[in-house]
Formats: C-alpha cells, sequence, structure tokens
C-alpha cells in the first residue's frame, strides 16, 4: 500500500509505557566479547515508546520540516502506515526526536543502551530475549513473518512493561556512541556511553538478517550517516 497523504494532520505523540528505575545486570558471560564483562548498572526511571516509530508518524516530521525522505520512502516493501520506518540515519532519528520534543513541549530523544537493555528485560533477571527463553524458532509464526520487510508493529504480544517488537523487525538506534571495551569502564549509575566515537550504538533485530530476533544482551553498531533498509528507532522521554 502506498502511503498516503498526511498533509494538515496534526503532531501524534507516540503511545508510551513507564520503565520503573532499578537495576539491571548489563551483558553476557557467554555473549560476544563486546557483552564483558557483566556489569551491574542503575537506571533510573524513565519512558520508552510502546512501538518503532512508524512511517504514519515519520510522516508527520517530514510534512512540517521538509526533511529528506528515507531511501526506501515509496518502496512497497517498506512504506504501509504501520511498519517501523527505515533507512533513517542515527542523525535522521535524532533530529525527528528534536522536532516532535520542540511541537509537544516535551523532550524527547533516543535511549542508552542500558535503557534499552533494562527495558527489553521487563524487570525479569538473565531472560536471554524480552519474551523470556525460548529460541526464535519457537516464536509464533516466526517461520511466516518478515519475508520482504518489517512487518507492521505490535502485530504480537509486547513484553513485561507493554514494548512490542523489542528484539525484532528492526535494529533501533541508541544516543550512546558505540565502543567494544566499553563495558569495563562503564559508570555504575545511568551509563551513557563513550564521549566520542566513530559508531552508534544500536539494538534489536533485523528482519532480513538469517535470525531474525536478538538476544537482549547482543550490541550492535554502524556509523552515525549510515542509512539502512532494517534500521530505525523509537523514542524515550
Amino acid at each position: 500500500m502506498a502511503t498516503p497523504n498526511l498533509h494538515g494532520r496534526q503532531i501524534v505523540e507516540p503511545a508510551m509505557r513507564p520503565v520503573p528505575e532499578g537495576w539491571i545486570a548489563m551483558g553476557r558471560a557467554t555473549g560476544r566479547d563486546d557483552e564483558k564483562p557483566v556489569h551491574r548498572v542503575w537506571v533510573d526511571a524513565f519512558e520508552l515508546a510502546a512501538y518503532q516509530t512508524t512511517n504514519e508518524e515519520y510522516a508527520l516530521f517530514l510534512d512540517a520540516t521538509r526533511h529528506p525522505k528515507p531511501l526506501h520512502w515509496e518502496d512497497p516493501n517498506f512504506n504501509h502506515l504501520k511498519q517501523p520506518v527505515v533507512s533513517v540515519s542515527w542523525f535522521d532519528a535524532v533530529a525527528y526526536c528534536e522536532w516532535m520534543s520542540r511541537a509537544s513541549g516535551t523532550h524527547y530523544r533516543l535511549p542508552t543502551e542500558a535503557e534499552w537493555e533494562r527495558a527489553a528485560a521487563g524487570g525479569a533477571e538473565d531472560l536471554l530475549y524480552p519474551w523470556g527463553n525460548c529460541e526464535p524458532s519457537e516464536v509464533p509464526d516466526y517461520s511466516l513473518r518478515w519475508k520482504t520487510g518489517p512487518e507492521p508493529v505490535g502485530l504480537y504480544q509486547p513484553n513485561a512493561y507493554g514494548l512490542f517488537n523489542l528484539g525484532d523487525n528492526v535494529h533501533e538506534w541508541c544516543a550512546d556512541w558505540y565502543d567494544a571495551d566499553y563495558y569495563a569502564v562503564s559508570p555504575e549509575r545511568n551509563p551513557q556511553g563513550p564521549s566520542a566515537g566513530t559508531r552508534r550504538a544500536s539494538r534489536g533485530g533485523s528482519w532480513r538478517h538469517h535470525i531474525k530476533v536478538t538476544r537482549i544482551a547482543a550490541r550492535s553498531s554502524i556509523p552515525p550517516e549510515f542509512k539502512y533498509a532494517d534500521y530505525g528507532f523509537r523514542v524515550a522521554r
């Protein structure tokens, strides 16, 4: 379905879910090298969008700002209203947050890696995935999903904090710079990532990978100017 013209629509703030303050053991001892060492960090309370930012929401931003359209904006595999917007750079995602903040009077931003990991865990300890410890192939309809692009958001059950598609659909940009060795020097409270770098952190799975979902602790990153068809974002505040 082609994305319809959304001229004249008012701003629609995303559905947000509270993530309570608390400790989380970040990383995984049996994971990749950049997930080590496992370390406990405190994360202050915040809110995270229930859904990945959709084409419908992003169209309002484009209409209001004349920001350049994403690469696959007209592609029928990617432009359903309820699909997550893709092919947005880290800078595009930040620009969206800044626009939403100005338009709403509320400060929106990208989540940190620590916030994302705490939200994905849903308050539990030692979960492999947002839904538990069963393997990806055991996820409902796993073999039928994500054939030519991401699916519309929110089709399946949320995690314990009411958050949908954490770990699947598209990689989600985070606020942090990425450093594979950061966990060895991470502060204990509200880590923000290193002060500089060449790649920005991202979390969550990808519709186009052989394994479509990602463990809670798994980290990923690309240069912030890159725009891939399996990269999107969700907002925090």
